[in-house]
């Protein structure tokens, strides 16, 4: 009997793969046996997590997209829509920080684009094979800042909101035709984006403080939770939102 978290066989596309989070979902995936498309605006075929991934034995494939641009991710999703991926890992992302008085309309437009609209542009593309097969896994990458507002990143809060309203809307819709969404949760990871509250002494303790596992999470603590959301091993989770986050949520 095989496991319900094998996923050999199965094809995921992966975005922003290049780094901090989404790498070590891609890594995490094909470690469980699934090859991966991997998508960041800037990404080759010689980037050190196309040599992890290959090391597993699975395969890689690069696509360099920038979700800002919304033109290029409806062409690459069209692209990859005639793949028909088994999984699709919705994490690319960025953030701008600046007080909500003084906080730039482009920064807002930006996040919005990249963090939300784009994702739903995608998904909806990648999500078509799927429903017509009657089966597949969509992932997004929520926040922290899905239930919390947040200091300094309105539009990040906004986006990562709507993350989890989106995540519900298509589970809604798409469960009862074999596909399902679901979002994780990642709490406070050491990674790019984290770069300016670690660096910050105040924030940053303030913060530990507040953890109950007491330290910043690391990427690979997600390994887990994309592996378990992109498996047979959750055909009866729909609509959810996992939190990792050491416990910050239940402080």
């Amino acid at each position: 009997m095989s496991s319900p978290f094998d996923l050999s066989g199965r094809l995921a596309v992966v975005t922003g793969a290049r780094r901090g989070i989404g790498r070590a979902m891609a890594l995490a995936l094909a470690t469980a046996g699934a090859d991966i498309v991997g998508v960041s605006a800037r990404i080759s075929d010689s980037d050190e997590i196309a040599r992890e991934v290959r090391a597993t034995g699975r395969d890689f494939t690069a696509r360099a997209t920038d979700f800002a641009d919304r033109d290029a991710v409806i062409a690459l999703g069209t692209e990859l829509a005639e793949r028909a991926p088994d999984i699709l890992i919705n994490n690319a992302g960025t953030i701008e920080r600046a007080p909500a008085a003084e906080h730039p309309l482009s920064s807002w437009d930006r996040v919005i684009a990249v963090d939300l609209s784009s994702q739903f542009a995608f998904t909806q593309l990648l999500a078509r094979p799927m429903l017509a097969r009657g089966s597949g896994k969509i992932v997004f990458t929520a926040s922290m800042l899905s239930f919390q507002g947040g200091i300094n990143v309105p539009g990040y809060t906004a986006a990562k909101s709507g993350i989890a309203g989106l995540t519900r809307a298509l589970a809604n819709e798409w469960a009862p035709r074999g596909v399902n969404v679901n979002a994780i949760a990642p709490g406070y990871i050491a990674t790019d984006n984290t770069q300016a509250l670690r660096d910050d002494p105040d924030r940053s303790r303030g913060i530990l403080e507040r953890i109950p596992a007491g330290r910043w999470g690391s990427a690979s603590d997600l390994d887990g939770a994309v592996v378990f959301l992109s498996s047979p091993a959750s055909d009866y989770v729909s609509g959810a939102i996992l939190p990792v986050d050491g416990g910050w949520l239940a402080r």
